[in-house]
């Protein structure tokens, strides 16, 4: 196995220890969030998918605003509670125009780099980027657009060969159902 492949293997384990912490809404997810983004960069820089690895850089940082958000949020809602927000629709509207232009902007960018996936990668990484800042505001409705773009991922990652990371958003994408319903059930609504 070449040393691609064991960044990979170790991003799909550390990739399922987060969603499992994200279900359960537990605030290591953030730093094994870092350790992911990091180690999937590499993985997605070598297959010249550029919106991937740029995605996973803001994975990284955006995992420390994520940790401090939930440890305040966490505080306010009770320990052990998943805590939630309401979406606003300014909010919902804004990630949608961020979404459609995003992705238009990016796709062209992407072609100047010559990116192997153009729109699949744009779409990945755009929907995923809206996703996560949804996360970190603790709207259960992230998990709707992960399963989403985790299921594009896994086609983009088997049209380029990236089997261990195709299999590990398939993963994703069943634990993303699960922690909808999950979250539906056991959250509970906190001030904005």
């Amino acid at each position: 196995m070449n040393w691609i492949g064991a960044i990979e293997i170790f991003a799909m384990v550390t990739g399922v220890a987060y969603v499992v912490l994200e279900i359960f809404q537990k605030n290591a997810m953030w730093v094994i969030g870092i350790l992911t983004g990091i180690a999937c960069a590499f993985s997605f820089a070598h297959q010249q998918l550029w919106a991937s690895m740029g995605l996973n850089i803001y994975y990284v940082v955006v995992s420390v605003i994520g940790l401090v958000r939930w440890k305040r949020d966490g505080a306010e809602a009770g320990a052990g509670v998943i805590h939630l927000r309401k979406p606003s629709a300014k909010g919902l509207w804004t990630s949608l125009a961020v979404f459609v232009l995003g992705s238009a902007v990016l796709v062209f960018v992407l072609q100047l780099l010559h990116d192997q996936e153009t729109a699949l990668d744009a779409i990945v990484a755009v929907a995923s980027a809206v996703a996560t800042w949804w996360l970190t505001l603790s709207w259960k409705e992230q998990w709707l657009v992960w399963i989403a773009a985790d299921l594009v991922s896994v086609v983009l990652c088997v049209k380029v060969g990236m089997y261990w990371m195709g299999a590990m958003y398939l993963v994703y994408a069943g634990s993303a159902v699960y922690g909808y319903f999950h979250w539906k059930r056991f959250g509970r609504e906190i001030s904005v």
